[in-house]
């Protein structure tokens, strides 16, 4: 964002300023109710969003501000939280005015909607209450202002500013600065008695980034090298780059030289265990978010549109922010919608129960084309719309463990012919016909999506996507394996039959599809158990390289996504939620080579590869050319093999639901609904 559109605010500020002390019309006038469906013919520099002040001098008015009439009730729910002053006290000095799709909201109500356990599924619901300091619009081209007023770079993108909103507080009404940046970093990313290795996302080319507040409300992040992307990092992550340093720091070694007393007296081993049964460990929110119950289990204070209130075994139940720093053009204090529910729900006939019966608000993860029928067939009994969106980095890949622990199946798994063999013995023709109901595209895995990014080519996307098992049998005979005995399955050159272990979850990977690639394998002589878990025990297993394949839809691989993180680039070739391939490269790798396995010649190149890739602006020449490499890399040796990729998926709210519009996309790479301003939804009444 430049200068001049800082210095531009600034002078519409003053103006509005002078307008009102010179008691003009402008400033008595009341503010229409602009929409994105009626814009009246004013409109901001970002779509459907304003400044205040932006906002006052396109509409001549004057806004003044009304809150939730339960917003005193809600407010009690927060534990910690005192009494309430008067609604503009509780607003920044600017707050972010947002146009609402249709008409302006009405409040209360309580949204209903389902995860499957207390970290499985609940990406999409936090969605829903989530803040960064940008955010993309919903035409997923536009980087908005969010918790951000502005930012602006320096020329070679090793410097940026960012200017927060003066008054903004956290829903505990504690001022909100920058120093809540600079705690973030400094003393939770940095720590390594919060993280005993600094998480590689936040590093750059292997070096910290350098934080600090200049004012109260202004930022600056140094980096080590260029780092373009991070824009994009801040608009679509679910990693908040603040937290409460009033609230944390009490706990923290470094604020509080009593914090190791006062932990073992609570029944921690010191500060940081203590610390960290709030903040998790983790810029993932509810990951382990702690059960509220006792007399000292304060809320952590956020600047989130709703706050968890209450947890227990079953569900999560959250309030809204009197602080939220969004108002709708009519002044309204955002969010409309008082209550969130999440239930957890593990089994996928009981979730879609659910939702046919009503019961069920808003929902699209862990909802496929393959649940599309029953729920379009029930949309009148249940109340309620499903449509179809275009999915990004919903391609299911397949990857067999490289680094295995057992050196037998390891040489298996790294002969490339034997990789090639997998992915000609699929036949995604008819994985597309029967799982995605013929609305998608055969593909090949790739780190970069389709669609997003410039440089992909036909020849990669569709490298050995063609069914024919002839080809694949005789690339197992190349590969050495046999069936000496004649049961039908190969195998091992230790003599052991050749089985191979599909363990998933139905959250990332429909259950139709393990049973199509079951048979396929199995017509080529390889014996595939599959056993279904939930999300949280394959994680575990899978980042503990302890299964013998990984498998997931391959997201995280959106242009914006890679512009600033590749994760995807790189071993494991996903992050912690995703996991991909090559935990031991990538131990290898951060170890220095004291750990792991040496990664073979093209995983040392894509490494470098990748580390330039991540410093120069997206679309440039030479990004595309080293993007193109990275990517014909990775195809040619298949670390990854895709199935069906550009589905649609589907997308489901109940009829009385208001403000909701049509997704541009379905997907986790924008961070599920957070690019269609959930905040401005509201319950009709």
């Amino acid at each position: 964002m430049s200068k001049e559109r800082n210095l531009g605010l600034l002078l519409s500020a003053s103006l509005v300023a002078l307008a009102v002390t010179a008691g003009s019309s402008a400033a008595t006038a009341a503010c229409p109710a602009v929409t994105v469906a009626d814009s009246m013919g004013i409109s901001g520099e970002f779509p459907q969003q304003f400044e205040l002040a932006e906002f006052q001098s396109k509409a001549n008015c004057e806004l003044s501000f009304s809150e939730n009439p339960s917003i005193g009730d809600l407010n009690a729910m927060i534990t910690g939280n005192g009494a309430l002053g008067p609604v503009a006290e509780r607003l920044p000095a600017e707050p972010l005015v947002v146009a609402p799709y249709n008409e302006i909201g009405q409040y209360g109500g309580t949204l209903e909607g389902l995860a499957k356990a207390t970290e499985s599924g609940t990406s999409d619901l936090l969605s829903l209450r989530h803040v960064n300091l940008m955010r993309y619009a919903d035409d997923l081209q536009t980087v908005v202002p969010n918790i951000a007023q502005s930012w602006s770079w320096n020329d070679d993108y090793t410097q940026l500013t960012v200017e927060l909103r003066e008054g903004h507080k956290w829903s505990d009404g504690t001022p909100f600065t920058a120093e809540d940046v600079v705690f973030w970093y400094e003393d939770l990313i940095l720590n390594d008695k919060i993280y005993p290795k600094t998480p590689g996302r936040w590093l750059f080319a292997g070096n910290p980034m350098k934080v600090e507040a200049s004012s109260p409300t202004t930022v600056t992040m140094t980096f080590p090298v260029p780092t373009p992307g991070i824009v994009n990092r801040f608009a679509t992550d679910y990693g908040q780059p603040f937290q409460p340093k009033h609230f944390l720091s009490k706990m923290h070694i470094k604020y509080n030289p009593d914090a190791d007393k006062m932990a073992k007296e609570k029944g921690f081993e010191d500060w940081a265990a203590w610390l960290n049964s709030y903040y998790g460990g983790s810029d993932w929110k509810d990951v382990p978010s702690p059960m509220l119950k006792g007399t000292d289990r304060q809320v952590v204070p956020t600047l989130e549109s709703h706050i968890v209130v209450e947890e227990t075994a079953t569900g999560r139940h959250m309030a809204a922010n009197p602080y939220f720093h969004m108002v709708d053009t009519a002044g309204n204090q955002l969010p409309y919608i008082n209550e969130i529910n999440e239930t957890y729900v593990a089994d996928k006939e009981v979730q879609n129960l659910k939702i046919t019966n009503g019961e069920v608000t808003y929902k699209q993860q862990a909802i496929f084309i393959e649940d599309f029928p029953l729920l379009k067939e029930n949309e009148e009994r249940g109340g309620y719309q499903v449509d179809l969106a275009p999915a990004i980095g919903e391609n299911v890949f397949l990857a067999v463990n490289l680094t295995h622990k057992d050196e037998v199946l390891r040489g298996v798994f790294n002969n490339l012919k034997f990789r090639e063999a997998l992915s000609l013995a699929i036949d995604r023709d008819e994985i597309n016909e029967v799982v995605y109901l013929d609305q998608g595209t055969p593909l090949q895995a790739t780190p970069a999506a389709p669609g997003t990014v410039p440089f992909l080519t036909d020849e990669q996307t569709t490298y050995l996507i063609d069914y024919d098992v002839e080809k694949a049998k005789a690339l197992i005979a190349e590969a050495g394996l046999k069936d000496s005995d004649g049961d039908g399955v190969l195998e091992r050159p230790d003599g052991k039959p050749l089985i191979i272990r599909m363990v998933y979850s139905s959250q990332g990977v429909p259950v139709k599809l393990t049973e199509l690639v079951r048979d396929y394998w199995g017509a080529i002589g390889i014996r595939v158990d599959i056993k279904e878990v939930t999300s949280d025990e394959y994680r575990a297993d899978a980042n503990n390289n302890d299964l013998d394949m990984t498998l997931w839809k391959n997201d995280g691989i959106s242009g914006p996504t890679i512009s600033q993180d590749v994760t995807s680039m790189i071993p494991p070739f996903g992050d912690y939620f995703n996991p991909g391939n090559g935990f031991g490269w990538a131990a290898w790798t951060t170890s220095g080579g004291s750990e792991g396995i040496e990664p073979p010649a093209d995983v040392k190149k894509v490494y470098q590869l990748a580390e330039r890739f991540i410093q120069l602006p997206t679309g440039s020449d030479e990004s595309n050319k080293i993007g193109a490499e990275i990517v014909d890399i990775h195809v040619k040796n298949l670390w990854k093999i895709g199935t069906v990729g550009k589905p649609v998926g589907p997308v489901m709210h109940r009829n009385d639901l208001g403000n909701f519009k049509p997704y541009t996309a379905k997907t986790y790479d924008y961070y599920w609904a957070y690019p269609y301003r959930p905040n401005q939804w509201f319950l009709k009444q």
